[in-house]
């Protein structure tokens, strides 16, 4: 352990992490990275080859790839002194199923939530103003004009009450929407009243809108369901920047097919929906690629998180955003 390490422990009994070399998927990152901290050798670590410089055993801490996980199945296996695993989403289901219980997880908290709040927002604006209809009218060459209900005093059930909903919440309000927010269990914090997740079937009757930005846990699987989505009022609309399967697929495409809901979602379950899946030609349906964070403003994000993550391992210190605190428990 180095003296900084060992000034920075708040018991003497306490154990520290020594993490030496953090890998990361991209040479950008790494060349980035690189003179952060003289206490932490940065190296390249794709998962789909080796790491470039360095033996994986000797690897204490990993950058995860920023999407997709299907080949990472066993690649950790390879780190048996890995000490912790950053990602670069906010979301981390799946992510402990790559490592031992007793691995640190990190996550990008605050780096995609202007931009998740951004698609939210935008969702929601392009379905409830009629422009995904204007869309498919103009590639037929059709002017067809209509009135649509607008963001303007619709009621939104915004369900996730965490950064990315508080963005969001922020931004329905500039649009001069009524927002309710759902959180886990119910409370109340600076803003106002938080309902609890057990009132979704009751307070539904009563809203426009549902804009879902809950993380996925065993929880809130299919938290978005029939009861709820039946206690809707004819014509509401879903907007899903979460995970695809807190809204129950089945029972949505069900909604959505009689006409009686609209949906706009970035994320489905399952991801990608087969090319078959009724959703994708479904009237009333927007469908976005996984897109929610993924903008110009993430590169400079994620590497200024980087880089306090790297520099705080260098001082023998917990990393930011540890929702899985392994040895820093």
């Amino acid at each position: 352990m180095t003296p900084s390490a060992a000034s920075a422990s708040s018991s003497p009994s306490a154990r520290i992490p020594v993490v030496s070399t953090l890998s990361v998927p991209t040479a950008d990152l790494r060349d980035a990275l690189a003179d952060i901290s003289p206490n932490v050798e940065v190296v390249l670590w794709d998962f789909i080859g080796a790491p470039v410089g360095a033996d994986p055993a000797g690897i204490q801490a990993v950058v995860l790839p920023y999407t997709g996980r299907a080949h990472l199945d066993g690649a950790l296996d390879a780190a048996p002194n890995l000490v912790l695993v950053q990602t670069q989403s906010t979301g981390y289901d799946g992510v402990a199923d790559l490592v031992g219980g007793g691995v640190a997880i990190a996550t990008a908290s605050g780096v995609h939530a202007a931009a998740t709040a951004e698609l939210a927002v935008g969702l929601a604006l392009a379905s409830l103003r009629g422009i995904d209809d204007a869309v498919r009218q103009q590639a037929d060459g059709r002017w067809s004009p209509a009135r649509h209900p607008g963001l303007a005093d619709r009621r939104v059930l915004l369900v996730g009450v965490g950064g990315i909903g508080e963005e969001i919440r922020r931004r329905l309000v500039t649009f001069e929407a009524t927002v309710t927010r759902v959180g886990s269990t119910a409370r109340e914090d600076g803003i106002g009243h938080v309902h609890g997740g057990d009132e979704l079937a009751a307070l539904a009757p009563d809203h426009d809108v549902v804009v879902v930005i809950t993380p996925l846990s065993d929880a809130t699987r299919g938290l978005i369901g029939r009861e709820v989505l039946a206690a809707l009022p004819d014509g509401a609309l879903v907007v899903n920047v979460a995970r695809g399967a807190v809204v129950d697929t089945d029972a949505l495409t069900a909604e959505v097919l009689t006409g009686r809901l609209r949906a706009a979602l970035d994320v489905v379950d399952p991801e990608p929906l087969p090319a078959d899946h009724p959703l994708w030609r479904a009237p009333g349906v927007i469908i976005t690629p996984h897109v929610g964070g993924n903008t110009e403003a993430f590169p400079p994000r994620i590497l200024a998180l980087l880089e306090r993550q790297v520099a705080l391992l260098g001082e023998g210190r917990a990393p930011e955003n540890l929702v899985a605190r392994g040895p820093w428990a």
